[in-house]
């Protein structure tokens, strides 16, 4: 005897059309997802090209700034600004030079030794 399908249950009729909207919903969030993950990429993109921009703008001013700083340490640059100022240099009369002395630490019987000593010439009196 053929089946009649006013007897079937709900559940049964309605099973392909739950199937055809459950693979429709996930096709759709895949689309969304693929969409969403390329706005990203284009993003960080964006964002990593700006960066190296920056980067590059740094690394061109501290160039720029070391060789003002090496033209600012040099020689000839300190004496002129010296010289505009009114500075001389210094007489040997003007200089006491003072010996450097090892001492030792409180505790410890272990002295320290200048690393960088120079021979302490006459000194004027």
């Amino acid at each position: 005897m053929a089946k009649n399908r006013k007897n079937q249950a709900a559940a049964i009729r309605f099973g392909p059309a739950l199937k055809a909207l459950f693979l429709c919903l996930l096709i759709a969030g895949s689309a969304v997802g693929y969409v969403w993950q390329k706005s990203q990429i284009y993003q960080l993109g964006k964002q990593i090209h700006e960066k190296e921009s920056r980067l590059t703008q740094l690394a061109h001013d501290n160039g720029k700034l070391d060789r003002q700083l090496s033209d600012l340490r040099s020689v000839v640059m300190l004496d002129a600004r010296a010289r505009n100022l009114g500075l001389v240099p210094a007489q040997p009369g003007q200089v006491i030079r003072l010996p450097e002395t090892s001492f030792a630490l409180p505790g410890n019987q272990m002295t320290i030794h200048q690393l960088a000593a120079r021979p302490v010439d006459v000194l004027p009196q």
